[in-house]
């Protein structure tokens, strides 16, 4: 309850500053600081020290999951803004405006984690995305990123629409929005009501993760937002979403799961084969990240389709195995001049310790053994086996996993058995702090790699 208390706070706090401090780098200073605050508040908060312990008659549900679930997306928000901050004030006049939307979301993020209540879900969902919209559409110079911010408005509204149908369904048949008492309380006679709003929410979460064939809104709308916004929404509010999806059908339609398992199932393997498959020909990076990020949608549906302890401690896992990777990868794409593949020739030669730390981050994406994001890919594979059943599932997406191997060693080719010719791998504003940052992200992600339980997994059983 603090983040969300707090993050609002310090969203209008943000906003007013600009009155008093007309330098744009103060913008960057408030932010982090409020960065810090807020990850300050949720360790209080798991320590059982909050602002108010409330439920609103119900209408929140905390438990340590979500308070540890936090922390990770808190801290990978705390490694973008060291990142990125300056990069967000050379987007345009209004960087205040811009930190301020971020914490609205982060609050929104708070939301949509302890939501039991459909009308929470609904209303977080829509704090996370409307400044979205906004921060999307940012660089006005920039008819790509008007473009993108427009799709991406149109297809989240309409995305909205079908959310808000598949609820009013629900509550037909339960007569209650309480996410613990959609099936418990169903009507006599309106029992076809509930499959009907259960299959409008799996399209309306769908367009929200990018899931296929609700996709199509995603490479357009981060290929044509400002980079440095690409990182955020592609890392830090994907995961949240994930939460928000796994949540629901875990705690609301456990009972119903024979219904919804296959035509999820059938979701991920269209996700994991349309993200991993188009990002092979893709000639830019920045593009192929975005239909990378679909391809990892995919293997974090697992987790909404197994339901079980695994895919919960595999989603905790990916949380900072993906933020992390994602975030350290677009910040030093944002540095760079030239955003094809072309544009790494040579990096390794000019920059060795950004090309390794790229390297580990494009390894623990493709889940590579030593590094986070193979565990955590395990724990999802885990979970299915765990059902007892969809062994398929399991082979397919191994099988379409390796695919992801393809275009991420393209970089890592690039960067260390290429030639750069001039100008090629110039990196803007690297510093030694940009370096620092970067290498503890690095070896925070081999850690979480050899040492999964030990320093994350062990709080959650504990």
């Amino acid at each position: 309850m603090n983040l969300i208390i707090i993050s609002s706070i310090w969203g209008i706090v943000l906003m007013f500053s600009g009155l008093f401090f007309p330098r744009k780098s103060v913008s960057v200073n408030i932010a982090i600081i409020g960065a810090i605050l807020l990850l300050i508040a949720n360790t209080l908060d798991i320590n059982g020290l909050s602002i108010t312990s409330s439920t609103f008659n119900g209408l929140l549900q905390y438990d340590i999951y979500g308070y540890i679930f936090l922390e990770l997306l808190l801290i990978s928000f705390l490694f973008y803004l060291l990142l990125s901050a300056k990069q967000v004030t050379e987007v345009g006049n209004h960087p205040y405006e811009y930190f301020a939307l971020m914490f609205f979301v982060m609050a929104g993020i708070g939301l949509v984690t302890f939501f039991n209540n459909l009308l929470i879900l609904f209303i977080g969902i829509e704090i996370v995305s409307i400044p979205l919209y906004i921060l999307t559409g940012s660089d006005k110079r920039n008819l790509k990123s008007n473009e993108a911010s427009l799709k991406y408005f149109l297809t989240g509204a309409f995305s909205t629409g079908i959310l808000l149908l598949g609820i009013a369904f629900l509550y037909g048949a339960s007569g209650s929005f309480q996410v613990d008492r959609l099936l418990t309380e169903a009507r006599p006679g309106l029992g076809v009501f509930t499959p009907i709003g259960l299959v409008f929410v799996l399209v309306a979460l769908g367009f929200k993760v990018s899931a296929a064939p609700f996709h199509f809104w995603t490479p357009d709308a981060y290929d044509g937002a400002p980079t440095v916004f690409t990182s955020f929404m592609a890392a830090i509010v994907k995961l949240a979403a994930f939460v928000a999806f796994s949540n629901l059908f875990l705690f609301g339609f456990a009972d119903l799961s024979a219904k919804w398992q296959l035509p999820l199932a059938l979701m991920t393997v269209a996700t994991l084969l349309i993200g991993n498959v188009t990002a092979v020909y893709q000639q830019s990076v920045k593009r192929m990240l975005a239909y990378s990020s679909i391809a990892q949608a995919g293997f974090m549906l697992l987790a909404v389709f197994s339901g079980n302890d695994l895919a919960r401690q595999g989603l905790l896992l990916y949380t900072p195995a993906y933020c992390i990777a994602t975030i350290g990868i677009f910040a030093v794409l944002i540095r760079m001049e030239d955003y094809t593949y072309d544009g790494f020739n040579g990096l390794a030669s000019r920059h060795p310790m950004v090309a390794f730390c790229v390297t580990v981050f494009l390894l623990s994406l493709a889940g590579i053994p030593l590094t986070a994001g193979f565990f955590a890919k395990y724990f999802m594979l885990a979970s299915v086996v765990k059902t007892g059943g969809f062994l398929w599932l399991v082979i397919v997406a191994v099988v379409l996993a390796t695919i992801s191997v393809y275009y991420y060693f393209r970089v890592i080719q690039a960067m260390y058995f290429r030639t750069a010719s001039s100008g090629e791998s110039f990196l803007k504003a690297e510093t030694l702090s940009f370096r620092l940052l970067l290498l503890a992200g690095a070896i925070l992600l081999i850690a979480l790699g050899v040492f999964p339980y030990q320093l994350l997994l062990n709080w959650l059983i504990a």
